[in-house]
């Protein structure tokens, strides 16, 4: 985290090797036999939130649209409510973009093709237009600084782009000071994935393999020596996001057909093989890959998560409305623990010290989307509540200074925190 700002969530997924943990506070604190308070504001389009100082919460926003554009608003912890808002930010073809915690106490965003750097106060520092007229899909911070975007080549709602006509992508590095282009490095193949980042390595879920390209504080490498193919099996669609941990990246197969979210993920996935918590050595490249239900037409969006203490990693299959366990051996090999019928559609939110699992339920019949929090080790429930979002959360999660939850859909924001029994 050398990179980011020292606060519990400077940044999506905690850091940018996804472990989707937050740093120095308990996420919620001891849920089980408490209830939880919720909080919740109706707004278009909230995307995330990133933590600075105490009581500073950062929230980003943007308009619909090719041209869409960004903004970001310091909200109220408790209430939620607009404190200070940003100048409209430019921003291009509408895709959840990304915000984060500079080391250096700025606060970057990439939206559209366009990044920018912003002051405490919501000031703009300095903007860029980013090379091709796509969306970027988030960023890294290396721990030198330097940030690390990456354009999208997946389908949008009302823009498909079928699998053959897919481009490859390209990573682009950006200076932290006035944000001017300092490389450029074509990928091999397209990426619908966000990156991750282990050190200088930066990991990329292409189309069909998993790549690492090394910065070396001036040139992007692509490490030739390893590229690890993980589609191999006929109907089997490409992965999303990558957590590095355990000497290996974790990732879930079958995303094709996410750009059909409708409210809800179940029933749009397009993938005729089941879909998969897939393992790759960062040694060997090795895969192997478990079966989250065992169901077609399986579809994610996000990561798993993997809990490095207990070895436990735990996927999800968003269109068949399934969440499994497994342990992981020492050398790699996964075997099933629990498994749960639940529509969980976002990122995770792990504490590491209690085992407490943050995940999400949508009550499709209610139209509500729900916070559930699990045990880990076992899958039992530990606390339920209602979000008061009418549609699926399938983004980002963070988490406060006081432990407490903060939860975005496509038009809520919610703070969730433990009342104790």
């Amino acid at each position: 985290m050398s990179g980011y700002w020292p606060a519990p969530w400077s940044c999506e997924d905690g850091g940018p090797e996804r472990l989707q943990l937050p740093h120095g506070v308990p996420a919620l604190g001891p849920v089980d036999g408490s209830s939880l308070d919720v909080v919740s504001r109706f707004v278009a389009a909230a995307t995330m939130v990133v933590t600075r100082g105490p009581g500073e919460l950062f929230l980003l926003r943007h308009t619909a649209g090719d041209g869409a554009i960004a903004f970001v608003e310091q909200i109220d912890p408790r209430t939620l409510e607009e404190l200070h808002r940003s100048p409209d930010l430019a921003g291009g073809p509408t895709w959840p973009g990304s915000i984060a915690v500079h080391a250096n106490g700025s606060l970057y965003t990439v939206f559209g093709n366009h990044a920018h750097r912003l002051g405490p106060g919501l000031d703009v520092l300095a903007s860029v237009a980013l090379p091709r007229h796509r969306p970027y899909n988030g960023f890294v911070v290396l721990p030198d600084g330097h940030v690390v975007t990456k354009d999208f080549a997946g389908s949008r709602p009302g823009a498909p782009v079928a699998s053959a006509d897919r481009e490859a992508c390209e990573l682009v590095v950006l200076e932290p000071e006035h944000l001017e282009v300092v490389d450029r490095c074509t990928l091999a193949e397209p990426s619908i994935a966000r990156l991750s980042a282990h050190g200088d390595d930066v990991y990329v879920v292409g189309d069909t393999s998993l790549i690492r390209v090394r910065w070396d504080g001036a040139r992007l490498h692509p490490d030739g020596g390893f590229r690890a193919p993980y589609r191999t099996l006929e109907g089997q669609t490409y992965g999303w996001d990558c957590v590095i941990a355990l000497g290996a990246a974790w990732f879930l197969d079958d995303g094709e057909g996410s750009e059909r979210y409708d409210g809800s993920l179940h029933g749009h996935g397009v993938a005729t093989t089941p879909l998969h918590l897939v393992r790759i050595d960062l040694m060997n490249g090795e895969r192997s890959m478990a079966e989250i239900c065992g169901l077609a037409g399986g579809l994610v969006a996000n990561p798993p998560v993997i809990d490095a203490g207990r070895h436990i990693a735990v996927g999800y299959d968003s269109g068949n409305g399934a969440m499994a366990a497994f342990d992981v051996a020492d050398d790699g090999a996964l075997s099933p623990r629990w498994q749960r019928e639940q529509e969980h559609g976002g990122h995770l939110v792990l504490d590491a010290g209690s085992g407490q699992l943050v995940t999400g339920d949508y009550d499709r019949q209610r139209a509500a989307d729900q916070v559930v929090v699990v045990d880990i080790a076992t899958g039992r429930e530990l606390a339920r509540a209602d979000t008061g979002s009418p549609v699926q959360g399938v983004l980002f999660p963070a988490v406060g200074y006081e432990g407490e939850l903060y939860l975005c859909t496509f038009i809520t924001i919610t703070r969730v925190a433990v009342v104790p029994a």
